[in-house]
């Protein structure tokens, strides 16, 4: 029978990060319809959250932890991130402007770019029990 879900819960530090990435490369190996490009995609996509998470969400607090969900639907692999800090919803930031000069580009809002380049959907929800955020990339038929 094929696996569909995995869950791995680690404390909301950066030293983290390479065990989420293990962690859906694992998931993900072998998996119908997910080239390597698909999971390059979905590991910087989750990478940034995590990120995002670690330094904005628990910013202030102390650091909790993330609750980092991948599941197999039929036509997709949905990676579902949960943490208990500050709300912080990913919104789509406007495409950097690749002519700027160094100095003329804003700070900030490139990870983010990225995310919502390499995922089909992003879905966000807080409620005063957490922050839950959707990263959902389409299999290939």
């Amino acid at each position: 029978m094929t696996e569909t879900h995995r869950q791995i819960t680690l404390p909301a530090e950066l030293e983290s990060l390479p065990f989420f990435r293990e962690h859906i490369k694992a998931a993900c190996q072998g998996a119908a319809g997910l080239d390597d490009q698909a999971i390059y995609d979905v590991l910087l996509a989750v990478d940034e959250i995590c990120t995002n998470i670690i330094t904005h969400g628990y910013a202030g607090m102390d650091p909790g932890s993330i609750i980092l969900n991948v599941e197999f639907a039929p036509q997709a692999l949905v990676v579902t991130i949960s943490d208990f800090g500050h709300a912080f919803e990913p919104v789509e930031p406007p495409a950097p402007n690749a002519n700027a000069s160094i100095e003329e580009r804003e700070i900030g809002g490139l990870g983010l770019f990225f995310v919502f380049s390499s995922v089909d959907d992003i879905q966000y929800e807080s409620s005063p029990v957490g922050n839950t955020t959707r990263l959902i990339k389409k299999r290939a038929a």
